[in-house]
């Protein structure tokens, strides 16, 4: 007797699982990640504009101590940022082909170190001098709170821990909120610019501890650090960027305090 044959979905039903599953994935990601860091940052936005103290008088920081006693700093610090790249190394891992490295997948290797250093450092130009203007003009208007990224005690591991710090956070961010994000919803068939855009936003969502005004310019950082991804398909001349300004922003902090008390300095 003759069997019924089951007919199989075709066109885009068939493709209902795996888009279901790569929304679930990318949710999970973000959970776990910058997605998480983005509402915390949220509801910390929302108890600064509340606060009865105005938000230029308020301060945020970065890479604060973990203890008094040094060596306990020191391995607190460490496993903060070894343990923090958890998830950078989880994406390497989704992302991973037979056949195909996730490195070269997202453009984060070796292949044209001269090319990423030129493209990292004119990055760093257009990027790093207009978002200290930005800082600066928030802190004067009131509308950004007084960051304070290295506010260590100094140590012999002082400047190593910050400098690793900042490779973490130029990891983090690049790799997922670029790399990662750009290729699953380009798997989700959404277009360039929505997708440049919704990485954007979400880059500036998880800055909003920060103030308002750090939330437009790291939109706009996203935004260009988007269109050069589209355009060169790598993330290691954005990694090198991110990298070098933070490592401007942790290390020089002091010195920058010394030039500018008045817009640089918490409230006391």
């Amino acid at each position: 007797m003759p069997t019924a044959s089951v007919s199989q979905p075709s066109g885009p039903q068939r493709n209902l699982p795996d888009r279901s599953r790569l929304f679930w994935e990318i949710g999970i990601v973000l959970a776990l990640s910058l997605g998480a860091s983005a509402v915390y940052s949220i509801v910390s936005i929302v108890a600064r504009l509340t606060d009865t103290t105005p938000l230029a008088e308020q301060s945020a920081t970065l890479n604060g101590s973990q203890s008094p006693r040094e060596w306990l700093d020191f391995t607190y610090q460490f496993l903060g940022i070894a343990f923090g790249l958890a998830a950078v190394a989880l994406v390497l891992f989704l992302l991973w082909r037979p056949g195909q490295s996730p490195f070269t997948r997202l453009g984060f290797d070796f292949t044209r170190p001269g090319k990423d250093l030129l493209g990292g450092f004119g990055l760093l130009l257009v990027i790093g001098i207009p978002g200290l203007a930005l800082y600066l003009a928030g802190r004067a208007f009131g509308f950004t709170v007084a960051v304070v990224p290295s506010p260590l005690d100094t140590f012999w591991w002082t400047i190593p821990i910050l400098v690793f710090a900042a490779l973490k956070a130029a990891l983090l961010e690049e790799l997922i909120v670029v790399g990662y994000l750009f290729t699953r919803l380009r798997e989700l068939g959404w277009s360039t610019w929505t997708i440049i855009v919704s990485s954007a936003v979400l880059r500036g969502s998880y800055h909003l501890y920060q103030g308002v005004g750090p939330f437009f310019g790291n939109v706009a950082m996203g935004v260009v650090f988007g269109w050069c991804y589209t355009r060169w398909g790598r993330t290691m001349p954005l990694v090198v960027t991110h990298w070098l300004l933070d490592i401007l922003s942790f290390v020089g902090y002091p010195l920058a305090l010394g030039w500018w008390p008045g817009l640089l300095a918490p409230a006391s």
